[in-house]
């Protein structure tokens, strides 16, 4: 099969994938899944792990964490939930221990036993992906397999950072950055009657934004028209967490939805957090965050623009990705 492996992490100009064109066929372990790869979403965080702004966890791992497949094999202790044929979706989130405090308490995105999908394990830019049964997702029906990819992170995270940025009925939302996530979550937020506002760099974002009902879209530092009640920063830049505070309203909360950040500048109290305002990080996704994203997605339907690439230019979507060349989600395909 093939599959791309991240070589030395590294710039993308400096060529850190590469594709394997004869790798084996991973076989399931007991509790696992075999799928073929159907499609597979592009994140910012596969350039995370491919530039190395993430520790490495696997050496040479295969990218790619938003995977539509199909059950082809199953392991011997999988039981009749899955069977051959099924399609089935795999995210970032791919175990936890289940039996610390945090798992107890239903928090498991913060286990630190969690494992995760093109991190520590090889993910889904290849031909071929596993998957333990317990953390495979069902999908819902009515969404081509290239729409479903960015619902399995791009889709589920926003929902989280929706969740953390404690947005109040009919309030209004910024949304900092307008890439895979981002224009997910604007229409999740939409959907529940609130006003969303976009801040992001480049045209073709901003038009996105505008094009699926944002009230306004303007410059990635710009102030919004109007005082924020929650803001969500997609966008892994240190510095307009600044701007994003000073654009809150009284009581406002910052979600910070990346894995990684760049370094924040130095805050002011008064302009930034005083008359309790606050920022708040988000870290992984629970099941239940995805079951109830993707139960909402079956009830609403969400455009999910995917510029599509073949599976060979793996790396040229991330380059694209970059480059601030992609509006959307952008989906590999085998």
């Amino acid at each position: 099969m093939r599959a791309w492996r991240v070589r030395r992490p590294g710039p993308m100009r400096t060529h850190p994938l590469e594709l394997d064109s004869a790798a084996p066929v991973p076989r399931p372990a007991p509790g696992d899944l075999l799928v073929a790869v159907l499609a597979c979403g592009v994140c910012r965080t596969d350039l995370h792990v491919t530039e190395g702004d993430l520790a490495v966890h696997r050496p040479h791992v295969t990218p790619g964490h938003e995977v539509v497949g199909e059950v082809v094999a199953v392991g011997s202790d999988v039981g009749a939930e899955f069977v051959i044929g099924d399609r089935v979706g795999i995210a970032w989130l791919r175990h936890t221990c289940g039996v610390c405090q945090y798992c107890r308490r239903g928090a498991e995105n913060l286990c630190p036993n969690s494992r995760y999908t093109g991190w520590d394990a090889d993910g889904g830019y290849a031909d071929f992906a596993t998957v333990p049964a317990d953390f495979a997702h069902r999908l819902p029906a009515g969404y081509t397999d290239s729409e479903l990819a960015p619902l399995l992170c791009a889709g589920i995270i926003g929902y989280r950072s929706l969740l953390r940025a404690e947005l109040p009925p009919g309030g209004r939302l910024g949304l900092y950055g307008f890439g895979g996530s981002a224009h997910i979550t604007a229409q999740v937020a939409l959907a529940q009657g609130a006003e969303v506002h976009v801040m992001t760099r480049g045209t073709e974002a901003q038009e996105l934004a505008l094009s699926l009902g944002a009230a306004s879209a303007q410059g990635a530092a710009d102030p919004p028209p109007v005082p924020l009640d929650a803001a969500i920063m997609f966008a892994p830049v240190g510095e307009l967490v600044l701007p994003a505070l000073e654009a809150l309203d009284r009581g406002g909360t910052l979600a910070i939805a990346g894995i990684h950040l760049s370094d924040i500048p130095a805050l002011n109290y008064q302009r930034h957090l005083f008359q309790e305002r606050q920022v708040r990080s988000v870290s992984s996704n629970t099941r239940a965050d995805a079951r109830e994203f993707l139960a909402f997605a079956g009830r609403h339907r969400i455009e999910v623009t995917t510029p599509e690439y073949p599976l060979g230019q793996a790396d040229r979507a991330l380059t694209d990705l970059v480059e601030g060349r992609i509006a959307g989600a952008a989906v590999l395909l085998p």
